[in-house]
């Protein structure tokens, strides 16, 4: 016996590479049916995602986000209280909000989403 498959259509079935669901393929047909085939072509043609930058290993004080304890002002990369003259805390990893330029850190986002 052959191992390999039988190059006759009826006598053959694929899996469609988008759901996997088992078929008959009729001529030269690679996916199941045409939202399968429409998904396919989205996903070949979708643009790249954005590169985050990610700081070089060592020091992340530039993208650290620091809070004040006496008065809750935050920055990012600073670690001085100008109006308190005091050493902030850091919060964690972050950058500034798009909408309203207020330091932001990641773990204040990630607090919503169910984890």
């Amino acid at each position: 016996m052959s191992t390999n498959p039988s190059r006759n259509d009826k006598a053959t079935t694929r899996r469609c590479p988008v759901c996997g669901r088992s078929f008959t393929p009729q001529g030269q047909r690679r996916y199941c049916d045409g939202k399968c085939r429409q998904q396919a072509f989205r996903r070949r043609h979708q643009p790249a995602a954005p590169e985050v930058p990610v700081p070089r290993k060592g020091s992340k004080r530039a993208v650290t986000v620091y809070e004040c304890d006496s008065c809750g002002e935050r920055a990012i990369g600073d670690r001085y209280c100008a109006d308190y003259r005091t050493s902030m805390r850091a919060i964690g990893l972050g950058g500034t909000c798009p909408h309203c330029d207020d330091a932001v850190a990641i773990s204040d986002l990630l607090e919503g989403r169910g984890r």
